[in-house]
């Protein structure tokens, strides 16, 4: 029997730090093919509209001025693809930067790309 404790196992959202709100909610926007109203993009922060539970949250930190943006190497999340390999053709027509190449464990197969602020976000098949 699970304990009932007052954090949940379960993740609500995602926050990216960006530098330029527009753009990247241009950037997001156009990676995931969602149609955009920049008008609609309004400081701090722009919700990213999600399939399921889970949201996508970024902040340009407008009301936080010694906030430091200092991406990492490490990806903050994954981006589903189901079909890896058109996922990997599909960044390159962007001309999104890709900075971890294809990898693949049995038939699990990701790559990482970053968007434009630096952030890395992994594309998996899980």
């Amino acid at each position: 029997m699970q304990k009932t404790l007052p954090i949940k196992n379960q993740m609500n959202g995602v926050f990216i730090h960006v530098t330029n709100l527009k753009k990247s909610a241009q950037w997001y926007s156009d990676l995931l093919g969602l149609d955009l109203n920049l008008d609609s993009v309004q400081s701090p922060v722009y919700n990213i509209p999600l399939v399921g539970s889970s949201s996508l949250t970024l902040d340009d930190h407008t009301f936080d001025p010694g906030f430091k943006h200092m991406p990492s190497d490490a990806a903050l999340f994954n981006f589903y693809a189901p079909d890896i390999d058109e996922a990997y053709q599909y960044i390159q027509t962007k001309g999104i930067e890709i900075i971890r190449e294809m990898e693949r464990v049995g038939e699990t197969a990701w790559f990482n790309i970053k968007d434009p602020d630096g952030n890395v976000v992994m594309i998996c098949n899980c």
